[in-house]
């Protein structure tokens, strides 16, 4: 059972394929910066647009690139599945990020869930000393203002 899982939704004011395509293409543009979401203030987040494609955290200064993880499944004004690594995750640490676009009446249903924690070490430094309940709802939160964000992105 995994009890380290992570759902959080909001509703956004464009159709599934216009949140879709927001969620994916325009990332660097909603995701929010700062050292509490990026790893560097200048940073870029990028997504290639398929299955395999990676996703990209790329240094403003320097250029260097970092992949956060890959895309698992891309069905656009659907589904997207994401291998997600933390900047302190050793190459066989991976979380997964499934989001999914589902019509209201005015307008999308953003579904984020987070899991795959459980199969991290209690201690590890992505968990700043929480664990159950408490972590799940640290994260949460964490997803909560990155939704925020992207629901006032599509509003504008």
């Amino acid at each position: 059972m995994n009890t380290d899982e992570l759902n959080v939704s909001i509703a956004v004011a464009a159709s599934p394929a216009q949140a879709f395509r927001i969620f994916t293409e325009e990332i660097d543009l909603w995701w929010r910066r700062g050292p509490v979401y990026r790893t560097g203030k200048q940073n870029s987040l990028r997504l290639e647009p398929m299955v395999g494609g990676r996703f990209l955290d790329v240094a403003g200064q320097s250029g260097r690139v970092r992949e956060i993880g890959r895309v698992q499944v891309w069905a656009p004004g659907e589904r997207l599945l994401l291998e997600w690594r933390g900047s302190n995750f050793t190459k066989d640490e991976i979380t997964y990020i499934e989001v999914t676009f589902a019509q209201e009446s005015t307008g999308t249903r953003v579904a984020v869930r987070h899991f795959g924690w459980d199969a991290l070490p209690a201690d590890h430094p992505v968990r700043h000393d929480q664990q159950g309940a408490a972590f799940v709802r640290f994260q949460s939160r964490w997803w909560a203002d990155l939704l925020t964000a992207l629901q006032t992105y599509t509003s504008t």
